[in-house]
């Protein structure tokens, strides 16, 4: 049918009740036009626009030194806790050495009473010495000052140290978050080298101390992949129990956690031991594959990807310093 007996039609059409009215074509799309969609039109009411066809056909008005939004990449902003200093009643020095990033307050309390910390000048021994707004104090004659709280979670990427420093020179976590504040924060225990997942920096040595010691029970989660299929025999005596080296180590719950899969395990322990699940399975004559933390203290990794951290939020660090001791 050609254009005009289309339109023809639908000149007949348009007074019958009951019927369509088909839309009137108006334009030959077979002809060049020569348009380029992506020139300026002088023709415009503006000159300094122009036309841009974008890859589904549509058009678009852009004007002269248009720029297109950049893709931006995340970049987590530093965050912490301030910390509240009670002007009135002052603050104990403990206290005031842990939130200074040193120490824990148990650790601070050997250091007043080795009498290497001074006030205002005076060596101080008596513990439950409080500090007062303006009071300067100092630690081996080094001033300090009591720094906000920073808190940070890393998905630790394999073949990364968790330690401070490496004499060999290999990357450690501290690289990866070395911009991330101006604070000095440090790992929250260990994971070794190999072995991936949650690990939570920070500089609030009571919170560290909180989060280690074993006292506080603290649940951990890891997904194992080992080299064989595990019996299910074998996982219930590793809930039952198992003679290690250093004694009687059992994990609280163990499960497959793919379906149909058997040779991937995942385990909920609070045992702090060094390379603990690593001996667990090789005691049993098994070799881990590879070893992932998902959960530490009920802060996890989901939407954060291997080599990547971010800041803790005030009910995350709320969550822990509710933490009790058994």
């Amino acid at each position: 049918m050609s254009r005009d007996d289309f339109n023809s039609t639908e000149n007949d059409n348009s007074s019958q009740p009951g019927k369509r009215r088909r839309i009137r074509i108006s334009q030959n799309f077979n002809e060049d036009n020569g348009v380029d969609g992506n020139a300026y039109d002088s023709n415009q009411e503006d000159s300094r626009s122009y036309t841009k066809i974008d890859k589904n056909g549509y058009s678009h008005l852009r004007k002269e030194g248009y720029k297109p939004r950049r893709k931006q990449s995340f970049i987590p902003k530093a965050q912490g806790i301030e910390r509240i200093f009670n002007e009135e009643n002052g603050e104990r020095l403990n206290k005031y050495l842990s939130n200074s990033g040193i120490c824990s307050r148990r650790e601070a309390d050997k250091l007043i009473a080795a009498g290497i910390v001074s006030i205002n000048g005076k060596p101080v021994v008596k513990l439950g010495t409080r500090v007062q707004v303006g009071d300067v104090v100092k630690l081996a004659e080094e001033e300090l000052s009591p720094e906000r709280m920073v808190y940070v979670v890393l998905n630790k990427p394999k073949d990364t140290i968790t330690t401070l420093d490496d004499p060999q020179g290999r990357r450690t976590v501290i690289d990866i978050v070395k911009n991330a504040c101006k604070e000095r924060i440090y790992p929250v225990g260990r994971l070794d080298r190999y072995t991936t997942g949650v690990l939570i920096l920070t500089n609030d040595g009571e919170m560290a101390t909180r989060l280690t010691h074993p006292s506080f029970g603290i649940t951990k989660i890891y997904n194992v992949k080992l080299d064989k299929e595990v019996s299910p025999e074998d996982l219930k005596r590793v809930t039952d129990g198992i003679e290690l080296a250093d004694g009687v180590i059992k994990a609280d719950a163990a499960d497959y956690y793919k379906a149909g899969v058997r040779d991937s395990v995942r385990l909920e322990l609070h045992s702090g031991k060094n390379r603990v699940i690593r001996r667990i399975f090789e005691s049993m004559g098994y070799r881990v594959v590879s070893l992932e933390r998902i959960s530490f203290a009920g802060i996890t990794k989901k939407k954060l990807g291997r080599g990547k951290f971010r800041f803790l939020d005030p009910l995350e660090v709320g969550s822990l310093k509710m933490l009790k001791s058994n």
